[in-house]
Formats: C-alpha cells, structure tokens, sequence
C-alpha cells in the first residue's frame, strides 16, 4: 500500500500573513491568496495531476494547528486517504478527527510521535 506520495504543502505561523504572502510574491514570485499559493512542479510522462506543493503562511495566533504547539504544519500527499486512515488507527496513530471530503480532495489530521499535526491530504480526481 502507498502511503505518502509527496509532500502536499507547508503552512507556517507568521505575524501578518499578508505582508509576508506579498513579500514572498515580489521578491521569489509566489502567486498566493488567503488559502496560500501553489507552487507547480514540472508534470512528467504519465502524471494524471501537475505535481504542486501549496504554500500558506497563517496568522500567529492561528487555531488551525492546534493541538501542536509547533509554527508549522506539513501536509503530505497520500493516494488512498480512507484506507490509509484504517491502517493508521490499526497501528495506534493518533488520529484527530475523521476524513473530511471536499471540492479540494479529501483530508485528516493526525499527531506524529512528538506531537506535530499533520495533514494528510488526497487531491481531488480529474
């Protein structure tokens, strides 16, 4: 079974989330809005999807990755997000909340053994 295929997106903590989204556009040319920017990667022979990576700055005092105390959070990419869940609690991960499916794929967070959250994320088909 597959299990991460790549990473999905960075999201970090910052003081003024829009400040930094416009420094980051002038100065290294990342396009972001209030959900972040994707930065997409070259698609190679017999990618079904452009391989991007988004990138989202949020505010300092963001609820967003609580339970961790940590200014981060990584979003890795996975192929079959519902079987991976099963696995996951078979193994005794920390699973934080159920699989939610939306417009932007399906998502679950879960904590790594220090406990960082993490984003797991299946994109969309089509």
């Amino acid at each position: 079974m597959k299990r991460v295929t790549g990473f999905g997106g960075i999201f970090f903590k910052c003081n003024d989330p829009e400040k930094v989204r416009e420094w980051y556009r002038k100065h290294l040319g990342i396009e972001s809005n209030q959900w972040g920017g994707q930065i997409v990667f070259e698609q190679k022979e017999g990618d079904t999807e452009k391989p991007s990576t988004v990138w989202t700055p949020f505010k300092a005092d963001t609820k967003y990755f609580e339970p961790s105390a940590t200014d981060y959070m990584i979003n890795y990419r996975v192929a079959d997000l519902v079987a991976l869940a099963a696995v996951l609690k078979e193994e005794g991960v920390t699973i934080l909340d159920e699989v939610a499916d939306s417009e932007y794929g399906k998502f679950l967070h879960i904590l790594d053994i220090e406990g960082n959250k993490i984003e797991l994320w299946e994109p969309p088909v089509g």
